[in-house]
């Protein structure tokens, strides 16, 4: 037995079994670099983030029809609301809380900045719709005339204010964090309020241009995660581990089929399909621009005879919407893995934790942020005509010209038309 303890004790024997539990081990890591464990298909708590993810899917879904359904400018407050939540959880990620106590002012110097950034960014959007909506009360329309007039003088004066603040405030030993933090701002200011213009300025086209590419980003990233849980067991990208081929390619084809029929559902309602031209609340009545009156669509020839319909009614807008169904289901997933090598730069799961289940309000808007600049110049480039029209120079007239020179317009076309 003394040989025996003797033996084992020895040193050569240490140093095998040492060697021997080194091989165990990384033979172990690399068994968990191949298998798939991070997959949702093989997740052992996956029932049970199934089922906290989707109670919150299903409060947010129904908060987000009940905000449409009251309209354009309840979407415009809801679109604002988020992209507070969103520069909160990027503000936070490059704080320090002793550099922060050193530095009392310099998270009111960055909300200056944003509430800045916001001020410039409505103003330019809304401005013309805000003047139409007044125009009834000579008053308000004076104020908000003079309001649009020095708008950008306004914004600038508040920047710089913001710049003076932020050099008085310099301290010795912090100026690489203070630096940084401005930069940092300055960037988060151009990510957020780049994809909000496009998101406002689909709005007031028509809720249907921000509503089906919201939709297709929601359906896609629904249906990638159920078809990834189920089906699930080819990664599809390192930065996503739980992402697999099957759930992208099961949301892809989910998502276009939707796109196809959505926009026939939307299209249908003047609600959605109208644009807006003031800050009213009132519903909606015009008539039907082209893209959304049904036209009759031959089916073709190689479509099986057992196939009970053979002519069906298709609004023009559906072909479209078969475009930003293929964008939101191939492009705009990789502002979702932007946003994952985004986490894994600063080592966290999650922006944030505001929505139980899915991490922050950034982790749901990073595919939305790219699918909404591409509707825009989607709808920009193709569907909306770009010549002029009454109701566009109407607009620049209420916003750009003081009551005096539109009474002077109107002399000046009434002697026109009556020497005509």
């Amino acid at each position: 037995m003394e040989e025996e303890s003797n033996v084992s004790s020895s040193p050569s024997t240490r140093l095998r079994h040492r060697k021997q539990q080194q091989r165990s081990s990384s033979a172990e890591a690399v068994v968990d670099d191949g298998n798939p464990s991070p997959l949702l298909v093989n997740d052992q708590n996956k029932y049970k983030s199934f089922m906290v993810r989707t109670y919150s899917t299903i409060w947010m879904i129904g908060g987000f029809v009940m905000v449409v359904y009251m309209g354009h400018l309840y979407i415009t407050a809801m679109v604002l609301v988020i992209q507070i939540f969103m520069a909160k959880e990027l503000f936070n990620l490059l704080r320090k809380a002793p550099e922060d106590k050193c530095l009392p002012g310099i998270k009111h110097l960055n909300w200056h900045f944003f509430f800045t950034a916001m001020l410039f960014v409505y103003g330019r959007i809304l401005s013309q719709r805000l003047a139409n909506t007044v125009t009834a009360d000579q008053f308000l329309y004076r104020l908000v005339s003079g309001l649009i007039k020095y708008h950008m003088a306004i914004c600038y004066l508040l920047y710089i204010i913001g710049f003076m603040w932020f050099i008085l405030t310099l301290k010795k030993k912090m100026y690489k964090y203070q630096f940084g933090q401005y930069a940092w701002t300055h960037m988060i200011l151009i990510v957020v309020f780049t994809q909000s213009s496009f998101t406002v300025a689909n709005i007031f086209e028509g809720i249907f241009w921000f509503l089906l590419p919201a939709s297709l980003i929601i359906i896609n990233d629904i249906f990638a995660y159920i078809f990834g849980f189920f089906f699930g067991r080819t990664p599809l990208i390192k930065l996503s581990p739980k992402k697999t081929w099957e759930g992208f390619i099961g949301a892809s084809v989910t998502t276009i089929i939707s796109a196809f029929f959505l926009a026939n559902i939307m299209g249908r309602f003047p609600w959605l399909t109208c644009p807006r031209q003031d800050l009213s609340t009132g519903w909606l009545q015009c008539d039907a621009d082209p893209l959304f009156k049904p036209e009759p669509f031959t089916l073709p020839a190689w479509i099986p005879g057992w196939f009970p319909w053979k002519e069906m009614e298709v609004l023009p807008v559906q072909w479209h919407s078969l475009c930003l169904g293929l964008f939101a289901s191939i492009i705009a997933p990789f502002g979702g893995f932007f946003a994952s090598g985004f986490k894994r730069a600063f080592k966290i799961k999650d922006f944030g934790d505001s929505i139980p289940g899915h991490g922050g309000i950034t982790d749901r808007m990073d595919c939305q942020m790219v699918m909404a600049v591409f509707a825009y110049i989607y709808l920009q480039s193709f569907i909306v005509s770009q010549s002029v029209s009454v109701d566009k120079i109407l607009d620049q007239i209420l916003t750009n010209l003081t009551l005096e020179e539109q009474q002077a317009l109107f002399t000046r076309l009434g002697q026109m038309i009556g020497y005509s």
